[in-house]
């Protein structure tokens, strides 16, 4: 028999952006070099990579502040959900009336209105 699994970690927090930085400033430095002493037998193409490197690079040090605001915003709003769901399924049902169906959303609930013995003024 097999020991039980053991939960996973947290996911470790690192700084993505300081590491996108380190690699385009790699990439700037091979241009430098390349550029001052000079490609060897002449191929190009060597400087081209270098370049690709430093504009790939500048673009992640864009990029990922907006990835990883997009993932907190959608983690965020996940959270929010469930923690409706939590109270929604907490909350027994008002008056003995039934609440929705099961796979009805919430907007279902709010729109069909609820059966009363009471008719008010706009249903005469």
């Amino acid at each position: 028999m097999t020991p039980p699994r053991r939960p996973d970690p947290p996911p470790m927090r690192t700084n993505d952006v300081r590491v996108a930085l380190a690699g385009t400033a790699a990439w700037a430095v091979a241009l430098v070099v390349l550029l001052v002493a000079g490609t060897p037998s002449g191929d190009r193409w060597w400087l081209w990579v270098c370049v690709t490197g430093v504009v790939t690079g500048l673009f992640g040090v864009w990029y990922i502040p907006r990835l990883q605001a997009g993932r907190e915003r959608l983690e965020a709003s996940r959270a929010a959900r469930r923690e409706a769901a939590v109270e929604d399924a907490a909350q027994p049902a008002e008056g003995g009336a039934a609440g929705p169906g099961p796979g009805a959303t919430r907007q279902d609930a709010a729109a069909k209105p609820r059966e009363t013995s009471e008719t008010s003024e706009a249903d005469v």
